[in-house]
């Protein structure tokens, strides 16, 4: 299921603020191409430093070949103007191409479609970082701002370029410091300040319209009725609960009292005490549509407070679920419209 493959791969909680650089020089597109969000928009100035969890990285020159490894990361530069050279495919919630609706759109409208000259390489991170694959796009710099990297990653990785790794936890970078930061090591600091803007705007403003969303508590979670560990809910650290906190939503008491003294991305829930998750609305991927209607039924599940209500989002689009939980510039305009209705009308029967 989705939760576990995310555990997998080791998530972490939270988000820490973007690291300080001082930056600069004239900067141009790893393949050449340069999108919208770059022009007209002054370059940094190199040689700059961006500090991450495992220390520094030192470039000293505007990137010409950028690799990226996890999710998001590939999506910010490429929303910044700079087509990678190389990036993972969307092996979970991505398409045909191993890449998703957003990025699809994105890379061609910068001349760079996938199936094409100027189109990235691709590589599978099925198996974890894909080392091999990136050291042959001959990277000048990886970006991994959001990433799960270990320590043991990050010293190959770094064998083979300088590595802009995350902040502080694993997985727990946020949209916006994942764009500052890689808009520090690409020397687009300024576009990457106007890209965090613009996009929480149509964040803000296509929520606006579903005020029944405003000052209503929440849970996000992960409910299977056939698993045996059917019962999980993410905290303050995760995308999830940080994007619904951010169009005005509250995450609910019992979770920021439970969460005290973790610094999981999650936690496990017995579903004996399932009717202790008191929210108004409640969110769950589910792995099928059918799923709703077991967990509804549920003798244990259904006794969840926002369940018995009908104030439940069960989203069964793994793409959009990626949209969220890997949540970028690109993505979360994209899922706005499949996702805001749905949680408008679950909030409107609190």
């Amino acid at each position: 299921m989705e939760f576990s493959r995310r555990h997998g791969f080791s998530f972490g909680l939270l988000a820490a603020a973007a690291a300080a650089a001082t930056l600069a020089g004239c900067s141009t597109g790893a393949t050449g191409t340069v999108g919208n969000a770059a022009e007209n928009t002054a370059a940094d100035t190199f040689p700059v430093t961006v500090r991450h969890k495992f220390g520094s990285a030192v470039i000293k020159a505007a990137p010409q070949r950028v690799a990226t490894v996890s999710w998001v990361n590939d999506d910010i530069a490429i929303a910044l103007g700079v087509i990678p050279v190389g990036m993972p495919r969307n092996d979970w919630g991505g398409n045909d191409q191993g890449s998703t609706p957003w990025k699809d759109a994105a890379l061609a409208k910068a001349g760079a479609a996938l199936g094409t000259d100027k189109a990235p390489v691709q590589y599978s991170e099925a198996d974890g970082v894909n080392f091999t694959e990136v050291a042959k796009t001959n990277p000048d710099v990886i970006l991994a701002a959001y990433s799960g990297l270990t320590q043991e990653d990050y010293d190959k990785l770094s064998k083979i370029a300088p590595v802009v790794a995350y902040p502080e936890a694993p997985y727990g970078t946020s949209w916006q410091d994942a764009t500052t930061l890689i808009g520090a090591a690409l020397g687009r600091s300024q576009a990457a300040k106007e890209l965090v803007a613009a996009t929480g705007k149509t964040i803000a403003d296509q929520a606006a319209k579903y005020p029944a969303i405003t000052g209503k508590t929440f849970i996000y979670g992960n409910l299977e009725p056939a698993k045996s560990d059917g019962v999980n809910v993410y905290l303050s650290g995760d995308n999830r609960p940080k994007f619904l906190t951010s169009i005005g939503m509250e995450l609910a008491p019992v979770v920021v009292a439970a969460e005290k003294g973790t610094k999981d991305f999650f936690m496990p829930w017995s579903a004996e005490k399932a009717n202790e998750l008191d929210s108004q609305v409640f969110v769950s991927w589910v792995p099928d549509a059918t799923t709703k209607d077991a967990i509804v039924a549920d003798p244990l599940l259904g006794q969840i407070p926002a369940i018995k209500n009908g104030a439940f989002v069960a989203d069964s689009d793994n793409t959009l679920t990626l949209a969220i939980s890997a949540s970028s510039p690109l993505s979360l305009p994209w899922a706005l419209d499949a996702f805001l209705p749905r949680l408008g009308a679950a909030a409107a029967k609190a």
